[in-house]
């Protein structure tokens, strides 16, 4: 079986992939699939590879062979994985739940070309936030492929590479010059060169790989995550069901039986968005209210009515104080976030 090469990366990925592709020449013997985190928007990266890579590239499309000399993009909002069909792989796209807030994600391309190649592929994380990539390299690792990461010194967002390097026996730390060639070495090495590449390595699939397998393509049940995990006490931010938290080795993960799923970093980072949009529709109810007793204020001293005019001055002052204090608090969590994260 030839051997795949799987690359993810979000934020300064594109830069490391204008140095990487260049080195690949137009005969290399295994296909290469990227996820870079689009979203849903109208992308050009296909474009912007392709007009310094030697190899074919563009979007990946739903049921395609997978075959050596072609470069295949994850198209925008739909996950990129691979299937094993009679010895033979194929593309797969799905629309299904978002992993990491992501949508293509970079976990779910991973973690299925490890159930399809085992051995023979190859996972490269490259500049990026959060920590996307890690678990996918994980599980590449657990069927006895190879991990690369980009030297988190050199990317220009280092969360990424960093988070690899922490949660995974990772193979090579190379710099995006040195990525291409040491690709061209390993494809082409009839057996890997990593002392390493054993360790850890279980018979057969993971039953955790296959089970999330069958989650991002909406096939799993709450069933399959009580073999993986425990429930918590959390919910999801995407669709407010329990969230099971997953129970093998670090970074701590968190999934629902409707197949989102997020490490603990990413999952505080949509709390803290959640926290901060609630406050601030708390602040424009304020202010509204606010303008509400300031008009009823100002009708009832028209009026003559000053008892019932100084009641709603007074709510009006508290209304103010109390959106300035909310305020407060918006400030004062951007800065605890940012000496968390500096």
């Amino acid at each position: 079986m030839s051997k795949i090469v799987l690359i993810g990366g979000s934020a300064g990925a594109i830069k490391a992939l204008r140095i990487i592709l260049p080195t690949l020449p137009l005969d290399f013997p295994s296909a290469v699939l990227i996820v870079t985190h689009i979203g849903a928007h109208k992308s050009i990266v296909p474009d912007i590879l392709g007009r310094c890579s030697k190899i074919p590239v563009r979007y990946a499309f739903d049921g395609e062979p997978i075959v050596p000399g072609r470069v295949l993009v994850a198209p925008p909002d739909e996950h990129l994985t691979v299937v094993m069909e009679n010895g033979k792989a194929y593309v797969r796209l799905l629309h299904g739940p978002k992993e990491n807030h992501c949508r293509p994600a970079i976990d779910p391309l991973f973690r299925s070309a490890a159930s399809a190649f085992l051995e023979n592929s190859i996972g490269v994380v490259l500049s990026g936030y959060l920590d996307d990539g890690t678990v996918g390299l994980q599980a590449i690792k657990a069927c006895g492929g190879l991990a690369i990461v980009q030297d988190p010194i050199e990317a220009e967002a280092l969360d990424m590479p960093a988070s690899a390097l922490e949660h995974v026996n990772v193979d090579r730390v190379l710099s995006a010059n040195e990525i291409g060639p040491e690709l061209i070495r390993l494809v082409a090495a009839s057996e890997w060169s990593s002392g390493s590449r054993h360790e850890n390595v279980m018979p057969g699939i993971p039953r955790w790989i296959d089970i999330e397998n069958r989650m991002a393509g909406r096939d799993g049940d709450m069933e399959d995550l009580e073999q993986i995990g425990k429930p918590s006490s959390l919910t999801c931010p995407e669709c407010a069901g329990a969230l099971w938290e997953i129970g093998q080795t670090g970074p701590l993960r968190y999934r629902c039986h409707t197949g989102h799923a997020y490490t603990s970093t990413v999952l505080k980072a949509l709390q803290l968005d959640s926290v901060e949009e609630a406050i601030w529709g708390a602040i424009r109810a304020l202010h509204e209210q606010e303008q509400l007793f300031r008009k009823l204020c100002q009708r009832e001293r028209q009026s003559g009515n000053a008892q019932s005019a100084a009641e709603y001055e007074a709510k009006m002052t508290q209304a103010r104080a109390h959106s300035r204090a909310l305020r407060d608090v918006v400030a004062t969590r951007r800065l605890v976030v940012k000496d968390e994260t500096s």
